[in-house]
């Protein structure tokens, strides 16, 4: 049985089919990606699974279960985290209490919340900068508080959203050696990325998707060289050709 499934996935908003038809699933220990160009649906797919959109039709399957109309914050205690594309830490605190606010959604004591948030932060690297602001961080660092936020919560899914967005090259092979650790921990992964290093080189399968629909999907190699996906990042005449 598969870990995490979406089924059908639909989302409208008014005549709008934002998301139309999509299906996938996640085993335990795989990295998904799911990939299209902009607009083509993916932060709406995550923001539906995670109930910040309530689905128009179709279900989400966690470990069994529907998690269709629960509480965001019931997905999250359910075992799924995220991080967002635009990161928005809480800015004039530091960093450790940044992780530690996230901890609380699985303990219930500041003792507890501090032991998680620091072993998150020396997961991540960052405990050289656990008393500074958040809002002091550089980009590279507020994208790696991100992730470490979502740790704190313990997930057994993650979802990550163009984690390697605005990094420069140092920064994405940092990020992509962060993910493979986070696997490795026995996390499962669905990963939106527009850099195809970071999609090709840690995925086990790719879903793409284009206009809210599903176009390919398969190995990196197998959905790089689809038709269909290289007309939707490139254009027809290239696919062509």
């Amino acid at each position: 049985m598969a870990l995490f499934e979406v089924k059908n996935l639909t989302k409208k908003f008014g005549g709008l089919v934002a998301v139309n038809d999509i299906s996938f699933q996640i085993h335990e220990g795989e990295i998904l990606g799911l990939i299209g160009p902009n607009g083509s649906g993916k932060t709406t797919t995550f923001n539906c699974i995670n109930n910040f959109f309530p689905i128009t039709s179709g279900d989400i399957i966690f470990k069994g279960q529907s998690i269709k109309g629960m509480k965001t914050h019931k997905i999250c205690q359910l075992g799924i985290g995220r991080t967002f594309q635009v990161v928005k830490p809480l800015a004039r605190l530091s960093v450790l209490d940044n992780v530690t606010a996230a901890a609380f959604c699985r303990v219930n004591s500041i003792v507890e919340a501090r032991d998680v948030a620091h072993e998150v932060m020396e997961f991540c690297n960052l405990l050289a900068v656990k008393d500074r602001p958040a809002k002091s961080l550089p980009i590279g660092g507020r994208k790696r508080l991100e992730i470490a936020r979502a740790l704190a919560t313990k997930p057994e899914l993650l979802l990550l959203d163009e984690t390697a967005a605005g990094l420069t090259p140092t920064e994405v092979d940092e990020a992509i050696e962060l993910i493979k650790k986070i696997r490795e921990n026995g996390v499962s992964i669905l990963i939106i990325e527009h850099i195809m290093k970071v999609i090709m080189t840690m995925s086990d399968r790719i879903h793409a998707i284009n206009f809210g629909q599903t176009i390919a999907t398969g190995t990196p190699e197998e959905v790089a060289n689809n038709p269909a996906v290289i007309e939707a990042y490139l254009g027809e005449d290239y696919a062509k050709g």
